[in-house]
């Protein structure tokens, strides 16, 4: 009973859309006018396809089949396209003040030099037709001037420059926020796109754990617990022994997530701007990259899966202020929204497990948070994911009995049988090109988790063949399984693994 990494990859079915899925993938469309057209004319949609880890046959444990129904065949994947509005036609339904996008295509524009609506559409995510708006402002303002046409064709665009006065106005607005990028949605957009896409729209059946298990070693009664776990929506703890695939389970999870959710590059609170985007954990739906239907200021990407480790302090749950450019960095946690984020190894961050718990209490049983700004200004904020807290660590030496009550499931991950180690072992064998000898191997169980009384681990298997590895590449030498190698390679594995008399 364990989690282990499989054999060779090979690639799955195409996902199916459903293209009747209800609001708000089925948002109209704005026309685009013939100004809007020059924009993005280099993108080509692609068609996106859905690929997994190779396959492993599941070794359930031997109780589990009598109380687990067989697998039904897998189905016609469900998949909604949670896409944020129309492009806006003007500033005012951009949410946004008109003073706001003028210093932001200020500092555009000071940053960039002379530049075409379309050069600083491209920057600012917003539909030229609206950037024209904005010049044409800051025109009125004298803050810009005509450099002329950007080629001899009288079709092309006409270039723009800050004047001093111009200049000024971006100077002063650096002052504020030095921020350049695309516009930010207001806190009241983003809310509402949160709320369309919310986790719990996720449906995730039988089947489809299945495939996104599949290169795996895991038994079929774990899987009838963390597909209820993952349906909630709610909080879950896995904890066992270190090594048996606790975040690869993790992360497996999220990969059966088919929804495709937006994402704002930037949120406007008050007047200060919050970087959301990230493009380390974000990833983006290539079907959509070049698609001017939607509003540009969002990314429409996968369910994120976000993993914070042994590293993770209470302040980066907070935002991150970036003192010098006077702009936020949104935390780890935030940027999870509409999908998963995992704490790994919870209990060996600096503070005690205690607090991480007491300072999640309200998001997990509320489902918002709350964020302060340097101001002092406090916000509410949706805190919509699954939240999987993986430890090495017993529940009961996790927290108090108020905080363990907002874990909503607790599932032990189990060290491997005798049969599953043998099986992983053979699949990392097979996937390295190393001959599987069945006799040495049994000789070597016996000798290390029964003689020697030593914990199994899904993760030994793995070690011990790259260890292999880089003892016959020092020896010159063709891999190979044997005694002397195993018994070189067994060196490395930690005393701290036996089990206790």
């Amino acid at each position: 009973m364990v989690f282990g990494l499989g054999g060779k990859k090979k690639k799955s079915p195409d996902i199916k859309v459903d293209q009747t899925a209800p609001a708000p993938s089925e948002e109209v469309a704005v026309p685009e006018t013939a100004e809007e057209e020059t924009l993005n004319e280099a993108g080509a949609k692609e068609e996106v396809t859905a690929s997994e880890e190779g396959a492993v046959p599941v070794v359930p444990n031997a109780g589990d089949s009598a109380s687990v129904a067989p697998a039904p065949e897998v189905r016609e994947t469900r998949k909604v396209n949670f896409l944020p509005g129309p492009s806006p036609k003007t500033v005012e339904e951009t949410g946004l003040s008109m003073s706001f996008v003028i210093n932001l295509t200020a500092k555009i524009l000071h940053e960039g030099g002379t530049m075409t609506p379309a050069q600083i559409a491209a920057i600012i995510k917003l539909p030229k037709l609206v950037c024209r708006q904005i010049l044409k402002e800051m025109t009125g303002l004298m803050l810009i001037e005509s450099q002329g046409l950007e080629s001899a064709d009288v079709k092309s665009d006409i270039r723009y420059s800050l004047t001093d006065l111009g200049k000024k106005w971006a100077l002063d607005a650096q002052m504020v926020s030095q921020y350049v990028g695309p516009a930010p949605v207001t806190l009241e957009q983003f809310e509402a796109q949160m709320q369309r896409q919310s986790i719990k729209h996720e449906e995730v059946h039988r089947a489809e754990l299945d495939k996104a298990f599949s290169h795996l070693v895991i038994p079929s009664i774990l899987k009838a617990q963390l597909g209820p776990a993952a349906n909630s929506g709610r909080s879950m703890l896995l904890y066992g022994e270190p090594g048996n695939g606790k975040t690869s389970l993790a992360e497996a999870l999220g990969s059966s997530f088919v929804d495709t959710i937006s994402v704002p590059h930037a949120i406007l609170v008050g007047n200060q701007i919050i970087r959301f985007f990230d493009e380390t954990l974000h990833q983006p739906v290539e079907e959509f990259e070049n698609s001017r239907e939607y509003d540009a200021r969002w990314v429409l990407c996968q369910r994120p899966v976000v993993i914070a480790g042994g590293e993770l302090t209470l302040d980066m749950l907070d935002l991150r202020f970036e003192a010098s450019a006077r702009f936020y960095e949104a935390p780890m946690h935030l940027k999870a929204l509409g999908g998963i984020f995992v704490l790994d190894d919870f209990g060996r961050q600096k503070e005690e497990p205690q607090r991480f718990l007491n300072r999640w209490i309200v998001p997990l049983e509320k489902g918002f948070d709350i964020l302060s700004l340097h101001t002092g200004k406090k916000f509410q904020i949706s805190f919509d994911q699954l939240v999987v807290f993986s430890s090495n660590t017993r529940p009961e030496d996790l927290g108090d009995d108020a905080a363990q009550r907002r874990i909503y499931f607790k599932i032990h991950v189990p060290s491997p049988t005798r049969e599953d180690y043998l099986q992983i072992f053979r699949d990392v064998c097979d996937e390295r090109g190393l001959e599987w000898k069945a006799d040495i191997m049994d000789e070597f169980y016996e000798k290390r988790y029964e003689r020697d009384r030593f914990i199994t681990s899904g993760a030994h298997p793995g070690f011990l063949v790259n260890h292999i590895f880089a003892a016959c590449r020092y020896l010159d030498q063709e891999p190979e399984l044997s005694h002397d190698l195993l018994d070189l390679a067994w060196k490395n594995v930690s005393a701290n693994q036996r089990r206790s008399n």
